[in-house]
């Protein structure tokens, strides 16, 4: 009995080894297939979408695999060795020396997705507009052309040596996300509901703490409170809203309510634009008004990792002073409401001439800066995984310690509160 029991195992494990490659080379084809039949390459697209930039070839895929696998890991790392030291042993001391911090450490891992996007994924990246200064605090106003646009504003951001202090108005279920999530919160993004009802005092009581004039801020507004074309989840669940319907509502708005009619972008929501200039106007170097554009094709978050789309990424960059915007709630709605009908101008002669006036302001990234953080991060991450994972108990102990903290922290949006004032 014992022989054949024996016998057995060593028959099932025979099987294993010769099945679990196959299976695995199986799996990851039919994969592949999934991936290229939903995103319209290479097989036969009969929708009359146009088509990806480039192919999805099982390079590309691995290729991007790799580098989400790259970026998911040191994230984790660099927020749990370096991000919770200055998001709480710093803020303890400081405020601001814990936001330059936290600035200067995320902003060597944002700069991976630049050196993602266009140095091994070639996608080309053209700023055309004003040759803006790099000011150390800033309001961004964007359209919100598709999920991926507040990743491209790293490119510009990176230019200037300002990617670290970006910070975006989010919707605040984006705050679940695993690792990204706790990010976000180290970060000090302003999570939102998208009601102004429930936003209006919450909003206003964050960005009193950004008044000081001395930390870092590039704070980033989307006044349309939503992406432009469809995002992932329509492929699936063609009842959510979609392009076409969000556009019929915008305008059926501006029809009832004596507004301008736009085509390429949606009607701005000028009460969140308004109190971010109320609170910082004091405080703030300039606001960017940027209009980013997509040669051929917006891309989704998919295309993005894996190289298929976009083929070029066009913003057109409009510095303005401060003292040029109204400064009463009526007359600065109707600068948005202006701003956004120029940018729909800009986009109509965009997809009509494929680019933006006065481009080429800015050089393209240095590749030795870029491989030089990338070989900083990748090292630090590598040595943070070794300590975490073959290292002593007690750094187990502590990134656990950790990931709890993070998680009830980011749940009730707490920050430590400094003890003393540096």
């Amino acid at each position: 009995m014992r022989c054949e029991r024996k016998f057995r195992f060593k028959l099932n494990r025979k099987y294993i080894i010769f099945y679990l490659p196959v299976l695995s080379y199986l799996s990851f084809w039919y994969l592949y297939s999934a991936f290229c039949n939903y995103m319209n390459v290479q097989m036969g697209d009969d929708s009359g979408k146009q088509p990806r930039h480039r192919n999805l070839t099982p390079l590309r895929m691995m290729r991007g695999i790799f580098c989400l696998i790259v970026l998911v890991l040191s994230a984790f790392m660099v927020l749990v060795y370096f991000g919770f030291w200055t998001a709480t042993g710093l803020r303890i001391i400081s405020v601001h020396y814990s936001r330059v911090g936290t600035s200067f450490f995320f902003g060597c891992w944002l700069a991976l997705w630049p050196f993602w996007f266009e140095k091994i994924n070639k996608t080309k990246v053209v700023i055309s507009g004003d040759s803006v200064p790099p000011a150390k605090r800033v309001l961004v106003i964007a359209n919100h052309r598709t999920e991926v646009d507040w990743m491209y504003l790293w490119d510009l951001a990176l230019r200037k040596g300002c990617v670290g202090s970006i910070r975006y108005i989010l919707k605040s279920s984006l705050m679940k996300l695993p690792v990204f999530g706790w990010v976000f919160h180290i970060m000090e993004f302003i999570p939102v509901e998208r009601r102004w009802e429930a936003d209006a005092l919450k909003l206003r009581q964050i960005l009193y703490t950004y008044k000081d004039p001395e930390d870092p801020l590039w704070l980033v507004v989307f006044p349309e409170g939503t992406d432009f074309t469809t995002s992932l989840r329509t492929y699936w669940l063609p009842y959510f809203q979609n392009r076409e319907q969000k556009c019929i509502r915008s305008k059926k708005y501006a029809s009832e309510n004596g507004l301008p009619i736009l085509n390429n972008v949606l009607l701005p929501k000028t009460k969140g634009f308004y109190a971010c200039l109320e609170e910082l106007r004091g405080s703030l170097d300039a606001v960017y008004d940027i209009t980013i554009g997509y040669k051929h094709h917006c891309p989704s978050f998919l295309d993005n990792a894996f190289g298929v789309d976009p083929a070029e990424v066009h913003m057109h960059v409009r510095c303005i002073a401060i003292v040029d915007i109204p400064e009463s709630e009526n007359e600065a709605a109707s600068w948005l409401m202006d701003t956004f009908c120029d940018k729909d101008k800009l986009l109509s002669d965009f997809h009509s001439q494929g680019h933006f006036p006065r481009e080429g302001i800015e050089s393209e990234l240095s590749t030795a800066k870029c491989l030089a953080n990338f070989i900083f991060v990748l090292t630090s991450t590598a040595l943070c995984t070794y300590l975490t994972l073959f290292s002593s108990i007690w750094f187990k102990i502590y990134v656990s310690s950790v990931c709890a903290y993070l998680t009830t922290a980011t749940y009730f949006n707490f920050r430590p509160s400094p003890i003393v004032s540096l």
